[in-house]
């Protein structure tokens, strides 16, 4: 039996198998021709923390508040490399400012420029340690409080609950009697104090994504409960963490100078913000209080305005 050329024995045309793949080939790079066009208008992928930095770089007020903090830092660190020995007296006292004295002199004849500035020092330490303590302390009873429940969780949050009730300077003032005075007792103050809302938030996170299926399937391989915990639960709570940790900072800082403008925080010759305002009150000399309550205010604003910033970049409903 004899056929035309190209068909088969039934009449109808062969099938070509190298035209049909290249036809195969065509249809594989139009496609990925197309899928790379749509990519290119959803726009490169972006990680999380590169998206978070990409909105926190529209909120101007967090910016500035990014570079007073980057400031205050940077004189923290370099600034006492160009200023007098903070505990150094001059046989002159009370003097406004001068060439020689760009902040003045205070009650005890020390230089207030030196003194802010190793303040501002002193203050940004006590901030960062004081808040890395709580945080870890809040942590700790958060998470225990959220992932076992019942009469644990009732006596920790009875417990928060009631500290909380109690007004926050007061309770600070309490524990530092028992403490006693200077940097250290500031710290260990500030760090059993302040850790409330963080435990309160990480304990409602806690509560949270622990009912989630990949919780429970976790619990059902036989994964442990301190693995579950800081592995698997507290990553996925830790967004509002951070920014408590910010705010925590300025606020660590405001009751530090609180603290100390009660007499009952940093002592002399140790320099503090709130210690100059506090020797201030007496002698009604602007210089005295308008250097050391502005670097308060700015430390205390710039930390606050992190923290603003943060909570919306971090805010994933947030386009």
């Amino acid at each position: 039996m004899t056929s035309e050329e190209g068909s088969s024995e039934s009449g109808l045309p062969e099938y070509d198998s190298t035209q049909g793949a290249a036809a195969e080939e065509r249809a594989l790079v139009r496609s990925s021709t197309e899928l790379d066009s749509s990519l290119a208008e959803v726009g490169e992928q972006r990680s999380l923390a590169k998206d978070a930095w990409r909105r926190f770089k529209r909120n101007r007020l967090a910016l500035f508040g990014l570079f007073l903090v980057v400031f205050l830092m940077l004189v923290a660190v370099f600034g006492p490399l160009f200023v007098s020995d903070p505990t150094k007296l001059s046989k002159v006292s009370l003097e406004g400012p001068t060439n020689q004295h760009p902040f003045g002199l205070d009650s005890r004849g020390g230089d207030v420029l030196a003194r802010v500035v190793h303040g501002i020092r002193l203050s940004m330490f006590i901030g960062f340690v004081s808040t890395l303590l709580m945080t870890l302390i809040g942590l700790v009873i958060g998470a225990v409080a959220g992932w076992f429940g019942g009469l644990i969780d009732t006596i920790l949050m009875r417990l928060v609950d009631i500290m909380l009730g109690i007004p926050y300077i007061i309770l600070a003032y309490a524990f530092i009697t028992v403490a006693g005075r200077g940097v250290l007792a500031v710290i260990i103050t500030i760090a059993l104090t302040a850790w409330l809302q963080t435990a309160r938030s990480v304990r409602a996170g806690f509560l949270q994504i622990k009912q989630l299926e990949y919780i429970e399937a976790a619990r059902a391989l036989g994964v442990g409960q301190i693995r579950i915990m800081w592995r698997h639960i507290l990553p996925n709570a830790f967004q509002p963490i951070i920014v408590l940790v910010a705010v925590g900072v300025g606020s660590s800082i405001l009751t530090e100078a609180a603290l100390s403008f009660l007499g009952v925080g940093v002592q002399y010759p140790d320099p503090s913000l709130g210690q100059m305002i506090d020797e201030s009150k007496g002698q009604f000399v602007s210089h005295l209080l308008w250097f050391p309550s502005n670097a308060i205010i700015l430390s205390v604003l710039g930390f606050l305005l992190i923290g603003d910033g943060l909570r919306d970049a971090l805010d994933v409903k947030d386009t």
